[in-house]
């Protein structure tokens, strides 16, 4: 698997992202941007990504941070995702600077197909994907696993071009269900199409191994492997009118 650490501008920040794609793969493949938990470009966010692209994709790893930077506890990184989650248009720049990285690096080494776009994050990373559909973001599918589901900058009528899945625990303290409420009214006040899963009894963060705080999240290696595929399956779908 080819991992390319990639320089690119985002909003304010100098970032350091990685195009990730099987280098003996052929042809023009779907592009999946993907965007980590809030502890940023961890190596188990770029492992997971690598096995996001398998042979079928192109995947960029948004840097959400600038510098490729690392967080080793959440006292690190707190105070940066959440100042990105209180200024949503900063936070859309980012992540939009991470698509059109995913767009400009793939097409320049004639793997990536940009008639196929899609994006999933997972946790801070779900919310970011989350607001770049909010975006108006000219892609197919946006998934969205044990996100942040609120937003400081709530969508209007047609802003959502892309079709939307939601996997999210029922048990999850830190996205309890008044905010799957809230998000659910305005998926539905803008028209938008979406669809959520929502898992008995889990709590946050099910779907990364090296996530576990008691009483906050837990692994579930069950969840997390149907939801891995739910994210090819969703997306293949929206790229062939299936939805």
């Amino acid at each position: 698997m080819k991992i390319e650490r990639i320089e690119y501008q985002a909003g304010s920040v100098a970032a350091n992202g990685a195009l990730i794609y099987d280098e003996k793969a052929s042809g023009r493949r779907p592009l999946l941007l993907v965007s980590s938990n809030w502890m940023g470009m961890t190596e188990a966010s770029i492992d997971r990504a690598a096995t996001m692209a398998g042979s079928k994709y192109i995947v960029f790893l948004a840097d959400m941070y600038g510098g490729g930077k690392v967080g080793h506890a959440p006292p690190d990184v707190a105070p940066l995702a959440n100042g990105l989650r209180a200024d949503a248009p900063e936070r859309r720049r980012r992540i939009n600077a991470a698509l059109e990285a995913l767009r400009k690096e793939s097409d320049k080494r004639g793997i990536g197909d940009l008639s196929r776009q899609a994006a999933a994050g997972l946790c801070f990373g779900g919310g970011n994907v989350l607001e770049l559909a909010r975006s108006g973001a000219d892609i197919k599918a946006v998934i969205c696993m044990h996100g942040d589901l609120i937003t400081v900058a709530p969508a209007k009528a047609g802003d959502i071009k892309a079709a939307i899945c939601v996997m999210h625990g029922a048990a999850d303290p830190v996205v309890p269900k008044k905010d799957r409420d809230t998000f659910e009214a305005e998926m539905e006040g803008v028209g938008a199409k979406w669809q959520m899963l929502v898992f008995s009894g889990l709590l946050h963060s099910f779907c990364e191994a090296e996530a576990n705080v008691p009483g906050i999240g837990k692994y579930d290696p069950g969840a997390a492997r149907q939801c891995f595929n739910m994210v090819d399956d969703f997306a293949t779908a929206a790229f062939d009118g299936k939805l």
